[in-house]
């Protein structure tokens, strides 16, 4: 008779339990409440058993102890019996907070979520409608995130994408290029093609495709689209003149663009400057996956120690503008092959961090480095502080920012030995503090650091954050400061 006792541990089976049950509370609170639960950032809506496990292991750097799962259970249990209204709710600091305010687990629950409490007939309102104007590396992956993101928690739908017509198969080719990445993987769900509609279901979700070379003649009301964010990821346009032909368009009210905007155009770093946002903004850029990476970051140090001056040396995949073989190119270097060399090249990164951080305007200078590898970059910072302080003293700054500062959903942190460029695809943060490489040297005043970030799927979140705040979709947040 075979041997079916478990070989896993009692504890880890106590964990693995526990998962199991949440799942379906978990989507529960998402889909008929709006309710948003992560650990530390760490999203657990439609998430598996072992996503959240692993998400209560981010927890041991707070005090070098496990989250239990026992924890968050019950609090996901008390949650589900309070009919809440929409919410985003971060279950480790919930936990942290009833730890150190202690009582009754019911009543502390009932008092802090008492504004939304009852409440679960009260949702988002209708979705904001999205058009994505161009669909290639980073169209693509937005068109991930939000429908990803589809449920009864969802701030954003996805209506559209506009195209120019390349070939007569040219929507089967969007869908299969959709459905397989060969950096992300295959998009986690189904996707069907309606080629008489020029329609793309993804997940139940129909996104018109619209094919055109300019954007004012699309008339977005005859798909029953209105009031829409259009994101243009083109690229083609950077200023208010050129991005505004988008306002032209019947069905549209607002553009970001994802890339660095020229002129006065307001160059959104979520989560640095992003209260910058109003409401009557119609055009605004995300800035560059470079300026994201960096600019919180450089925000905690300068708010923390100051920043005298500083250099930024960007370590940058290569992307889709350079050459595959050596061949003419507009820019210098940039004909040379991609896949074969380090290309030294411009990068106004650092210069463009004092749009989103003015104090930091004429310290910084950039230089950027393209390398044969097709996704995650590092960004070198060599900084002159200051106030002096210790390798210690700052690794635990910015670790403690990514678990529980203002800025933890664009800082993460990590201190392996063992990380490479490839471990972090498809992180969702702006940037990765790497503890393991940082230097102090000058006593204490010279500092340097090295930030990876994913520059497609990092920025893409970043990207959607705004797109959020452009809406008026934020969500009340718990616990309560």
């Amino acid at each position: 008779m075979a041997d079916t006792a478990s070989t896993q541990t009692p504890e880890w089976n106590t964990q693995q339990e526990l998962a199991e049950k949440m799942v379906p509370l978990l989507g529960s609170l998402y889909r008929e409440h709006n309710v948003v639960t992560s650990i530390h950032g760490r999203t657990l809506v439609n998430r598996g058993v072992i996503d959240i496990i692993k998400a209560h292991r981010f927890a041991r750097r707070i005090d070098e102890t496990v989250l239990p799962v026992e924890e968050t259970y019950a609090l996901v249990q008390g949650l589900s019996s309070m009919d809440l209204g929409a919410a985003s709710v971060d279950l480790a600091k919930l936990a942290a907070k009833f730890k150190k305010q202690g009582g009754d687990l019911q009543a502390f629950l009932d008092a802090e979520f008492a504004d939304v409490k009852g409440k679960g007939g009260e949702g988002l309102g209708r979705a904001q409608d999205v058009v994505l104007y161009g669909f290639g590396r980073i169209g693509r992956l937005l068109a991930r995130i939000i429908l990803g993101q589809a449920g009864g928690g969802s701030a954003l739908r996805l209506r559209a994408v506009v195209v120019r017509k390349n070939s007569d198969d040219d929507l089967i080719k969007r869908a299969s290029l959709l459905r397989r990445d060969s950096i992300h993987g295959a998009f986690e769900g189904t996707i069907t093609v309606d080629e008489a509609r020029n329609v793309i279901a993804a997940n139940g979700t129909e996104i018109q495709v619209i094919y055109s070379n300019d954007p004012t003649t699309v008339d977005y009301t005859s798909y029953g689209i209105e009031d829409a964010i259009v994101v243009d990821n083109t690229g083609r346009w950077r200023d208010d003149e050129g991005l505004s032909q988008h306002l032209q368009a019947k069905g549209v009210k607002k553009v970001l663009l994802t890339a660095p905007g020229k002129g006065e155009m307001k160059n959104i770093v979520y989560g640095v400057n992003s209260e910058a946002i109003l409401p009557e903004d119609t055009i605004i850029s995300a800035a560059s996956c470079t300026t994201n990476g960096i600019t919180p970051v450089l925000k905690v140090i300068q708010d923390e120690y100051g920043i005298d001056h500083g250099h930024v040396e960007t370590v940058h995949a290569f992307t889709n503008d350079q050459n595959l073989t050596d061949n003419f190119h507009k820019g210098s270097r940039r004909g040379r092959a991609a896949g074969l060399n380090m290309v030294i090249t411009e990068t106004g990164a650092a210069k463009a961090v004092a749009k989103a951080l003015p104090e930091l305007k004429g310290k910084l200078s950039g230089n950027a480095i393209r390398v044969p590898t097709p996704d995650v970059s590092m960004a070198i910072l060599n900084l002159e502080l200051k106030t002096p302080t210790s390798v210690d003293e700052l690794n635990d700054r910015l670790r403690q920012e990514s678990l529980t500062g203002e800025l933890h959903s664009q800082i993460d942190y990590i201190d392996s030995p063992e990380v490479v460029s490839t471990d972090f695809v498809g992180s969702n943060r702006a940037g990765i503090v790497d503890g393991l490489a940082t230097l102090v040297n000058n006593e204490g005043k010279n500092a340097i650091l090295y930030v990876w970030y994913d520059n497609e799927y990092g920025y893409s979140h970043q990207v959607v954050r705004c797109v959020k705040k452009m809406a008026g979709r934020d969500l009340p947040v718990f616990p309560r400061a």
